[in-house]
C-alpha cells in the first residue's frame, strides 16, 4: 500500500551528530589535502580481516568533505568504510565570504568531479580493505546529482548510486552507458516541501527515468530540502538491501509517495 515514511528529525551543515567522546571512541575520522581535500571514515571495530562495502559521499553546498563526520552516525557506524572528497571550488564573489564548494553539472565541474571520486576510491582501497563490487556513490542536493551522473556513465565502477534531495542529471549526456546502467540500483530521496527540486520536477525525472528502464527506489520525507535522520537511515538499509537481497521478484520501479506524486505507479 503507497506509504511515506515520517520521520521530521533533521540535519544541518552546521550541527554536530554526536559528541566529541562518542566520537573519539566510535571510529577513525580523518582528513587529507594532497591534490585536494577529502576525509576517510572507518567504522567502530574495524576488522582489517573483512571486505567492507565502500561509501563514498559528496556534500552539499555549503558544506565540505567534513560533512562525512556528521552524517556517518546516523548512517552506520559499523558497516561502511567511507571517503569523501571536497567540491569543486566556485569563483568568490567579492563578498568577502569563505571558499564555497560545490558540484556544477559543468563539464569542467563533471570531469574534476570524476578524477577525484576515483582517486577517493584509490586511497580508500589502499588505507583499508574494501570490497571493489560493493562500491556506492552518495550525495545530498548537488552532491546526489553529481553521484548519479558518475554512477550512470560509469555503471562497472560501482554497486549502486543514491541521491538525497538532488535532481536526476540532465545535459552532458547521461544516458551514454545506459544498457549497462539498468544494471544498477538507483535510490532517490526526495523532500516533500522543498523548494529547490519541488514534486513536479520530481514526477517529470521519475517518467524519465522509467521510460529509460532504469531500476530505482523512489522515497518522499515529510521535511524541506534537507537531510533527515530517517533519510540516512534508510540508506544504510537500501545498501544492505543491494548486497545481500531479501528474495522477492525484482521491479524496475518502486517508489512511496506522498499525494502530491499520486500519479505515480509501481511498475
Amino acid at each position: 500500500m503507497p506509504r511515506t515514511h515520517r520521520s521530521a528529525e533533521s540535519y544541518s551543515c552546521s550541527s554536530c551528530c554526536f559528541n566529541d567522546a562518542l566520537s573519539a571512541e566510535a571510529a577513525s575520522f580523518s582528513v587529507r589535502v594532497l591534490d585536494f581535500p577529502h576525509a576517510f571514515f572507518a567504522p567502530l571495530h574495524y576488522e582489517r580481516g573483512y571486505a567492507y562495502p565502500l561509501l563514498v559521499w559528496l556534500h552539499g553546498g555549503g558544506c565540505d568533505e567534513r560533512q562525512l563526520q556528521r552524517i556517518m552516525p546516523l548512517v552506520s557506524m559499523r558497516n561502511y568504510v567511507a571517503v569523501a572528497p571536497r567540491g569543486i571550488a566556485l569563483p568568490e564573489d567579492g563578498a568577502g565570504r569563505r571558499e564555497w564548494c560545490d558540484w556544477l553539472q559543468t563539464e569542467d565541474h563533471i570531469l574534476h568531479a570524476e578524477q577525484r571520486v576515483f582517486e577517493c576510491m584509490e586511497s580508500a582501497a589502499g588505507k583499508y580493505h574494501v570490497c571493489p563490487e560493493r562500491v556506492f556513490l552518495a550525495g545530498f542536493d548537488r552532491g546526489g546529482t553529481m553521484a548519479m551522473r558518475i554512477a550512470l556513465g560509469h555503471p562497472h565502477r560501482f554497486a549502486g548510486a543514491l541521491s538525497l534531495c538532488g535532481a536526476f542529471p540532465t545535459g552532458h549526456a547521461p544516458f551514454c552507458n545506459l544498457v549497462s546502467a539498468r544494471q544498477l540500483g538507483f535510490f532517490l530521496a526526495t523532500s516533500r516541501a522543498s523548494d529547490k527540486y519541488p514534486s513536479a520536477a520530481v514526477c517529470a525525472d521519475l517518467r524519465m527515468i522509467h521510460a529509460a528502464g532504469l531500476s530505482i527506489t523512489l522515497r518522499q520525507y515529510p521535511c524541506g530540502h534537507e537531510l533527515t535522520a530517517q533519510m540516512l537511515a534508510d540508506v544504510d538499509r537500501w545498501i544492505i538491501e543491494q548486497i545481500a537481497p531479501t528474495g522477492g521478484s525484482a521491479v524496475a520501479y518502486e517508489a512511496e509517495w506522498s499525494p502530491d506524486l499520486g500519479s505515480e505507479r509501481r511498475g
